[in-house]
């Protein structure tokens, strides 16, 4: 009878493996990229510029320990243009050129090849930043884009060469650069990399000025 109980029991499922959120990416309302659990405790917003050293060195120390927090589900990240430059506005639109899927692992690469596009930018010769200046508007992103090396960037993430370029021609890509950055000026934004928690400003610029925040804050 123990038996025949014992061959009747059902089996134990197996364990449940926990959720990646950070696999979760998605376009948000104001216009960035958020990743995470939309239901999070916490959602930190980033205002940064791809041009901002500040904000790289942000990308580079917080990758770890921020990746570990929205995996868990516990926080979302979302990231949000404020462009300073033309530059940045080159660098930016390649990012948001391939959408959600794309965007963060470009973002990535392109704040962790920072010092060589901006190099090779400072680089040119005097005349070759006449000419830039002097292409019209629809073909001096794609330009300053091609010289940075962004296009070649981008196409290792699986984003064609002539999308990019075409995304960098788009006038209604770089009308919502100019709203994101009037939605972050409205509040308070001056500067990059600023931080929102919860909607709310604050004071941190760095990781271990932030990591505190977001741990009191629930995540």
């Amino acid at each position: 009878m123990a038996a025949a109980l014992i061959a009747a029991a059902p089996a134990s499922a197996a364990p449940q493996k926990a959720a990646d959120w950070s696999r979760t990416v998605v376009a948000s309302p104001d216009g960035g990229f958020r990743m995470g659990n939309p239901k999070a405790a916490v959602k930190l917003v980033e205002y940064g510029s791809l041009t901002c050293p500040s904000c790289r060195n942000f990308a580079e120390t917080a990758s770890a320990p921020l990746m570990a927090k929205v995996k868990s589900g516990k926080v979302s990240f979302e990231f949000r243009n404020f462009v300073l430059n033309g530059i940045d506005v080159a660098a930016s639109l390649v990012a948001r050129c391939g959408g959600a899927a794309s965007f963060f692992p470009v973002l990535d690469k392109l704040y962790a090849t920072q010092p060589d596009w901006l190099g090779r930018i400072s680089g040119l010769s005097a005349a070759e930043k006449d000419r830039l200046t002097a292409l019209p508007s629809s073909q001096r992103l794609v330009a300053i884009a091609r010289a940075a090396g962004f296009q070649k960037l981008a196409a290792e993430h699986g984003l064609p060469v002539a999308e990019a370029d075409k995304c960098l021609a788009d006038q209604a890509g770089f009308e919502r650069l100019g709203k994101l950055h009037e939605g972050g000026t409205a509040l308070g934004v001056h500067g990059t990399p600023t931080f929102l928690i919860n909607g709310a400003t604050v004071e941190a610029h760095d990781w271990p000025s932030l990591e505190p925040l977001i741990k009191r804050a629930g995540g």
